[in-house]
């Protein structure tokens, strides 16, 4: 049966602990509702509503839609599309990129959703899709628990049309919806972009596809958030303040169990050296030169970053591959000091290394992961640092190492292209994240104008 006595009435504000927004409409004396996450997208859907009543077209008296939705509702959903761009992206991705686009495509379906009848639970949902909708093997091809099934054949059905994407006023409002996290709180300005990227590259390729002729995001005047892409200088250690650090680690655990002295050179290689901490993890005896006297070498190849099984593809917690942002073969030498070179030879004859080479392992002889060492380093905190240091930035993170090495020696003199090769970064990444850390620029800066001025007295 098809009726024209339609009637839409304005978007209402539930009052529940998480903000959700009703449209509602009458057609031929029935109620229709339906709920969204944020005002925006209500608005959006109840003008398409509108729109439709005032160009007269038919309602369906079953759904309480216009014929355009029916037809709409019938094509490619986003969430079919978004696991078709899962599996086109997944094999060529390194784990923790993977985990990235998981919980992007995630926080767009969630904002893609009709509230049909028998809704589960927002959190039920998204945990669902974060730890089995967005994952390869995909849903139909592996066995689900029944829950899990029953969650995701209801995401199959109430995701909303893809071309749904192509209206500004949708796309600007799922944009919208990406800045906020499940508490209504605003999101990291770094999570929001990364977010946003996912989604453009993915309608990137569904113009590929043949599902639009044009990016629909790209198009949208949205304001992105700002991201400080400079190092905080506060987080940058002296070196007696690195020295005391390393010191303490090693008390940390006790003496037998040597929970933090089984560490210590895996920090003194992130502040002398510079390496990454997935590229500590990785290294083996076979990389470093460690000579008696004298400044030694590393050659970097292999990272171990923590990941996750469920990203990696042989199911350990550590990927294992190639120096970040290079070649899978680039080997990156290294020259290391004397401190760091006595520092690694005391721990080969204190611990020894793993079965198969690695420097650095855990109590149980794993792969140290970043967890593990990250306690050590805020334990270690506790007791090199007075409580206002504690309480600061200084060095919060083991990665502040890296921070405080490259500082130190931009201020040491050290041209900024041997910094950046021995780093692993191009200069102008170089200089552009550590201009706040440099210290003295701004007096030379003034001496130079001042003997410019004098020239002309």
């Amino acid at each position: 049966m098809k009726s024209l006595d339609v009637k839409v009435w304005g978007v209402r504000k539930r009052n529940t602990k998480k903000s959700s927004y009703d449209v509602r409409w009458i057609v031929a004396g029935n109620v229709f509702s339906d709920q969204f996450r944020t005002k925006g997208l209500a608005d959006h859907y109840r003008s398409k509503l509108l729109r439709a009543a005032h160009a007269g077209e038919e309602f369906d008296t079953v759904t309480g839609l216009p014929d355009s939705m029916i037809e709409k509702a019938a094509s490619t959903s986003w969430y079919a599309f978004a696991l078709k761009y899962l599996a086109m992206k997944w094999p060529h991705t390194a784990p923790n990129t993977r985990s990235g686009i998981n919980e992007s495509l995630t926080a767009v379906t969630m904002a893609l959703l009709d509230d049909r009848p028998g809704r589960p639970p927002e959190e039920l949902i998204r945990k669902t899709l974060r730890n089995w909708g967005f994952v390869l093997p995909g849903p139909d091809d592996r066995d689900l628990p029944d829950d899990v099934a029953s969650v995701l054949h209801w995401v199959s059905k109430a995701s909303r049309p893809l071309a749904d994407l192509g209206d500004a006023a949708l796309a600007r409002a799922v944009l919208d919806s990406l800045k906020l996290k499940l508490d209504g709180t605003a999101a990291a300005a770094e999570t929001v972009r990364r977010k946003r990227r996912t989604l453009v590259n993915a309608l990137h390729y569904a113009v590929d596809l043949g599902e639009f002729k044009e990016n629909p995001i790209t198009g949208i005047r949205w304001k992105k958030p700002k991201v400080a892409g400079e190092v905080d200088p506060r987080v940058v250690a002296n070196p007696e303040q690195a020295r005391s650090l390393l010191t303490a680690v090693s008390y940390v655990g006790g003496y037998g169990r040597a929970r933090g002295r089984r560490l210590v050179g895996l920090f003194a290689c992130m502040y002398y050296g510079a390496f990454r901490p997935a590229e500590v993890v990785g290294v083996t005896e076979a990389d470093l030169k460690l000579p008696e006297a004298g400044w030694g070498t590393a050659l970097l190849h292999r990272t171990r970053p923590t990941a996750g099984k469920q990203w990696t593809d042989s199911g350990e917690t550590h990927d294992d591959r190639g120096l970040k942002n290079r070649p899978a073969e680039e080997v990156r030498p290294v020259p290391i000091p004397p401190q760091l070179v006595a520092i690694l030879r005391q721990h080969l004859d204190v611990f020894g290394t793993a079965e198969d080479g690695r420097m650095f392992t855990n109590e149980r002889g794993g792969v140290v992961g970043s967890s593990t060492y990250y306690r050590v380093w805020q334990e270690a905190r506790l007791l090199a640092l007075p409580p206002a240091a504690v309480a600061s930035p200084l060095a919060a993170r083991p990665y502040d190492l890296r921070h405080s090495a490259l500082s130190t020696w931009l201020n040491s003199g050290v041209d900024a292209t041997e910094v950046a090769e021995r780093a692993g970064n191009s200069v102008e990444v170089l200089l552009s994240r550590y201009a706040k850390c440099i210290d003295g620029r701004q007096e030379v800066a003034n001496r130079k104008i001042e003997e410019l001025l004098r020239e002309y007295e």
